[in-house]
């Protein structure tokens, strides 16, 4: 009960009777969508946006828990999807059980680093684009102008410095930055 959405919306063709009956009798809406050229994922997202300019709000900033294991193709969209909403979207987030990733536009990115909620483990990944090229401070296998690829170099298992408090990025086009949870952590700020 203390964690019930505001809202459920989807073509709904895999809800149990006995889930969506849980939901509405706790007043949770229950939306059918039939949009055949948008998945679940998009529909609830149009639903935020929409009710973000109805009352002229700021952006929310978005996490999806999930997304990123399952099946391929799946997994394929949410990556396929951030990507996009980086052009309308300040950060989103996709969270797994060991993993926290998102979009890093072309640019120059500072990030934090929170080592009691992150492992070591990181990588840059060129999701979505031919080839990018790299700079890093701040991990233990630093980047110098690198060019990144699916057909060359990938900067993965790399890791977070115990000392280091900021990692710079600078890319030439958009890519996936992912680090490692620590479970015990992440675990502990959920409740």
């Amino acid at each position: 009960m203390k964690y019930l959405p505001d809202l459920i919306k989807g073509d709904l063709d895999s809800i149990r009777p006995n889930v969506r009956s849980f939901y509405e009798s706790n007043g949770v809406p229950v939306i059918q969508d039939h949009d055949e050229n948008s998945t679940d994922l998009m529909k609830c997202l149009f639903a935020l946006e929409d009710f973000e300019a109805s009352r002229d709000l700021r952006q929310y900033r978005i996490i999806f828990l999930g997304g990123l294991s399952g099946r391929l193709d799946q997994t394929i969209h949410t990556l396929s999807y951030l990507h996009k909403l980086r052009k309308r979207r300040d950060r989103v987030f996709a969270v797994t059980d060991d993993n926290v990733g998102w979009v890093l536009d072309s640019g120059e990115h500072e990030i934090e680093i929170d080592h009691t909620l992150l492992g070591q483990t990181c990588g840059l990944l060129p999701v979505g684009i031919d080839q990018t090229v790299i700079s890093t401070t701040g991990l233990k296998w630093n980047l110098t102008e690198q060019v990144s690829s699916f057909d060359g170099l990938l900067s993965t298992s790399n890791h977070l410095l115990p000392e280091e408090k900021v990692v710079w990025i600078k890319t030439s086009k958009p890519i996936w930055w992912t680090t490692e949870l620590r479970l015990s952590a992440f675990e502990s700020a959920v409740e």
